[in-house]
């Protein structure tokens, strides 16, 4: 953690919705005029596309079937904690960008899959932010959860999150069922492994709970809507948390522990918007008192 140079984390599963909370992120930057500094968590995998097929051939053909994005083996996890230990201290460091597509890749002319040069982050900016699956892992002696000031889980319910899943794969990268579901099936241990834990380590949790029947998410034909939802707030530490304010702008909202506040799943944006712009206030001021000393 650090005044002068604070780090923005958001952490969650693929399919999670970690990406519609970088879209609020950006909006509450753009109107604080906060200049941030984007890192993408798939940025830090260890191998691109071409790479990753052949390491899961491998390790099947070696009896491993469960070899996946998710654990330490195909991931930097000590660059990204360096990355962040650096920043943290100096405001500096170095990112790349994974390219998942064709127009990402154009820019650069590279083939969609592979990953950019590193580069150093841009001068003066006012914070980190980083978006991905890994933002508070800890893993064979690297602890990446102790360096962010703002640490946030997105964490759909189970079945909620393999629907999101199966729909954006279908739709948007051509996957059958079968093979979305095989990759689910392959990622479970180090789901339970790396992914789930991190979210006793966050900050504030973000967890959409569908209030329709989600019961077989393999043959779900449409995504719960928010307002098929409810929205599952908890703070790991409710200090300074002020929920009479929150429960008075969240109409419909009620606490369901001392730490947790429940709001209607349209209401997620307004809620996010209400809840983090003052974290980030505070962010601000510190990083300019510090930088007055």
């Amino acid at each position: 953690m650090s005044a002068k140079h604070p780090i923005i984390a958001i952490t969650g599963s693929s399919g999670a919705g970690t990406t519609s909370v970088m879209r609020t992120f950006e909006q509450i930057f753009r109107r604080e005029n906060v200049n941030a500094a984007y890192i993408e968590g798939d940025s830090f995998h260890r191998y691109d596309r071409a790479e990753m097929k052949a390491k899961m051939a491998e390790a099947l053909a070696a009896g491993n079937r469960h070899f996946s994005h998710f654990g330490p083996e195909s991931n930097l996890f000590p660059e990204l904690e360096a990355l962040f230990r650096e920043y943290g201290e100096t405001g500096r460091g170095k990112r790349r960008k994974y390219l998942h597509d064709e127009g990402e890749a154009a820019p650069y002319k590279q083939p969609p899959g592979t990953f950019t040069a590193w580069e150093d982050l841009p001068a003066d900016t006012d914070l980190l932010f980083y978006e991905g699956l890994h933002g508070a892992v800890a893993a064979d002696g690297v602890d990446v959860s102790k360096h962010p000031d703002l640490l946030i889980g997105v964490v759909p319910v189970i079945n909620l999150e393999w629907i999101q899943k199966l729909h954006r794969d279908r739709s948007m990268r051509g996957y059958s069922t079968e093979a979305v579901t095989d990759t689910i099936l392959r990622r479970m241990p180090d789901y339970i492994n790396y992914i789930t834990p991190q979210f006793s380590r966050t900050h504030i949790n973000f967890q959409r709970v569908p209030t329709v029947d989600t019961s077989n998410p393999f043959i779900a034909r449409l995504i719960p809507t928010p307002d098929e939802s409810l929205l599952v707030i908890r703070f790991a530490n409710p200090r300074g948390i002020d929920f009479p304010y929150l429960l008075s702008m969240l109409h419909d909202s009620f606490m369901s522990r001392a730490n947790t506040i429940v709001v209607p799943g349209g209401k997620m944006d307004l809620a996010m918007q209400t809840i983090l712009t003052p974290m980030i206030w505070r962010l601000m001021e510190r990083k300019k008192q510090a930088a007055s000393r």
